[in-house]
């Protein structure tokens, strides 16, 4: 067999088919040189004057226009030109060659005979999908001939199939030199297309329940599986819009880049191409719903071995409920979800990779303990997930975190994002007051005016406050303490006896009940409407709010256990790191961590009712036990209180 080079006598193989049958498809494994042959044949036949068309059906990694789509090109001034593409989605031929094949079909009943096509099947050539796909493809492109590129040492590619075609058909051993590029120099060349695709593309905002979702969407409760999707669009006719990649999914609202669309998009396609964690475009994993519940470990006084070792140790107060994101050894992040409310308060900024990207949107306050990169790492997923039309996001931290903060943001280029440019309101705790600073993306931080911090409160507002006061770890750090006004409880008994079902209108007289709103009027299940002061006094009873207090990265000195103590003083729950094992005490101190030893101590010193440890060093990924029995040692917490109430 012949081979081919980049500049092609006028009897390659390629150009004699085409001189006799106008639509040629070039067939053959990865690496055997198809796409380089097509553009050296369209070359030679454009300096004989003859206009060239091309169709690049391989998704993954197209000959030219974007990948995850199949294109219709001609060629000018000297390389290909996109004129027209279908979105697949999806980078897999084998999968969804259906679709595939329909695509192809669309591009190819638009190009004129007798125009030259080149037709660069995907470099699928084994197994049933290929069987498959080749004569459907060349059935639906109108091919009048093959072309198959492969290795003279090997077992011919789809031989049976090829001859069974009835069609003319060259066989073509590779250029010298053609080599499979290997699949990371592929997902590399596949990415800097996607990327190529994506510059200069504008941010939209989507109202999900308007289009129609078709495809093999992930669930829409499983909105961090929708970040980094490639999604096709396409108008109400079916007319194809673009591609774009998702940024993040908020209940009905999807946030993605795009090129502009000139019509209102109808129809969003979404298969299984994703931008992975690591920047490269792939096919996604299958969504798989998590393993397990978060563990709750609100009625344990101190949480279960268990608890420690699994995902995501939680704490369910009657204001909020606190998960602590990364379990036991992973970076610090405290995710306190307000009761009732579609509102989180986030404590440090670790990994962020278990978190929902929804998330992002609903957080309205961040408190930073210090600057280290276990605990801000994922300020990038905040700064992302926050492009849009939200309100400033406000974070809370020692001296120095506006530069740090500033620092991250400025290593981005926002030339794009005008006034949809992510915003944040920090303020660094100085003494007995605040310093603070507006940062916005892509503008020169403001100074703000200064705000006391009296007692350390950072943040009030009705209902609750978060308060901090600062410890050692070598740097200045903060510890913080989440105290509700007070609690209102429902009379579980009274509201059985009036024949009242539970449901959100309890929330709504609690909160009316904080506002002092006792005049207003309130509509119940049974349809009688009755007055929020009569409710109270029938259904609520009022205690003091269940405090909770998140400590972590401070050294073992008197004067860090005065402060802690004197702030967790009869908390409901004490999140406090424990990192090393009292055997471990010198590398504790070198290092201005607690031992396990000590984080037991401090515990029991402000009698808090449950103690949840975290911060472990990975020293004891098989041996939590031992910091269990440790710290069992010096926390022997009071025995559980029972409350006949419905929270």
């Amino acid at each position: 067999m012949p081979s081919h080079a980049d500049c092609l006598p006028p009897d390659h193989p390629l150009l004699t088919l085409l001189r006799r049958h106008p639509r040629v498809l070039l067939a053959g494994p990865p690496g055997t040189g198809k796409t380089t042959l097509a553009r050296a044949a369209a070359r030679r036949l454009a300096e004989a004057g003859v206009v060239c068309h091309g169709l690049t059906l391989d998704p993954g990694l197209p000959g030219f226009g974007p990948p995850g789509a199949v294109c219709r090109g001609g060629w000018r001034e000297g390389d290909w030109r996109l004129e027209a593409m279908m979105p697949l989605a999806t980078l897999d031929a084998a999968r969804f060659r259906l679709p595939l094949v329909a695509a192809a079909r669309e591009l190819a009943r638009a190009l004129p005979p007798p125009v030259p096509v080149i037709i660069d099947a995907p470099g699928l050539v084994r197994g049933v999908a290929a069987a498959e796909l080749l004569p459907t493809l060349i059935a639906a492109c109108g091919v009048e001939a093959v072309l198959m590129v492969a290795p003279e040492d090997r077992p011919p590619p789809l031989d049976a199939e090829c001859r069974a075609l009835g069609l003319p058909l060259v066989w073509l051993a590779p250029a010298e030199g053609a080599h499979h590029p290997g699949k990371a120099q592929r997902r590399e060349q596949r990415t800097a297309a996607w990327d190529r695709w994506l510059e200069g593309a504008d941010t939209h905002d989507l109202d999900l329940s308007r289009l129609a979702v078709i495809g093999t969407p992930p669930p829409r409760s499983a909105t961090d599986a929708w970040r980094g999707r490639q999604v096709g669009l396409f108008d109400a006719r079916g007319t194809p819009l673009g591609l774009g990649e998702v940024l993040a999914l908020a209940a009905d609202r999807l946030s993605l880049r795009a090129p502009a669309w000139d019509t209102t998009p109808h129809v969003l396609l979404i298969r299984d191409a994703q931008r992975r964690a690591d920047g490269q475009l792939g096919t996604a994993r299958p969504y798989r719903p998590p393993p397990s519940r978060p563990v709750d470990t609100a009625d344990a006084a101190l949480a279960p071995r268990e608890a420690w070792q699994g995902p995501q140790p939680q704490a369910r107060l009657a204001a909020v409920t606190a998960t602590l994101v990364n379990g036991g050894f992973g970076d610090p992040l405290l995710q306190l979800r307000l009761t009732q409310r579609k509102r989180s308060l986030l404590f440090d900024l670790g990994d962020p990779g278990r978190l929902p990207a929804r998330l992002a949107h609903q957080v309205s306050d961040v408190f930073i303990t210090h600057a280290h990169f276990d605990h801000i790492g994922g300020f990038p997923w905040l700064l992302r997930s926050r492009i849009g039309d939200f309100p400033p996001c406000r974070v809370y931290g020692p001296p120095g975190l506006a530069a740090h903060l500033a620092g991250l943001v400025n290593g981005v280029l926002w030339d794009r994002v005008g006034d949809k440019a992510p915003r944040f309101e920090v303020s660094e705790l100085h003494g007995e007051h605040l310093v603070r600073h507006r940062i916005t993306a892509g503008q020169t931080p403001v100074a703000l005016p200064s705000r006391p911090a009296p007692d350390g409160v950072l943040h009030a507002e009705r209902g609750f406050r978060v308060r901090a006061v600062v410890l050692d770890h070598g740097t200045p750090v903060l510890a913080f303490a989440f105290e509700p006004e007070r609690q209102l409880k429902v009379r579980k008994e009274r509201l059985v006896h009036h024949g009242w079902s539970p449901g959100p209108w309890l929330g709504e007289l609690k909160e009316r009940v904080l506002a002092g709103e006792d005049d207003a009027w309130l509509r119940l299940p049974d349809g009688t409407r009755r007055q929020v002061a009569s409710l109270a006094h029938t259904l609520l009873i009022t205690a003091p709010g269940e405090r909770l207090v998140y400590a972590t990265d401070f050294g073992d000195t008197a004067e860090n256990r005065r402060r802690l103590i004197a702030l967790a003083a009869g908390a409901r729950v004490l999140f406090c790191e424990a990192t090393f094992l009292e055997g471990d005490a010198d590398q504790a101190r070198a290092t201005h961590h607690l031992t396990a030893h000590a984080c037991g101590e401090l515990a029991a010193a402000a009698e808090v009712t449950q103690l949840i440890p975290f911060h472990f060093s990975r020293r004891y990924t098989d041996n939590v036990e031992a910091i269990h029995a440790e710290i069992r040692t010096r926390f022997a917490p009071p025995g559980p209180t029972h409350h006949d109430t419905l929270d």
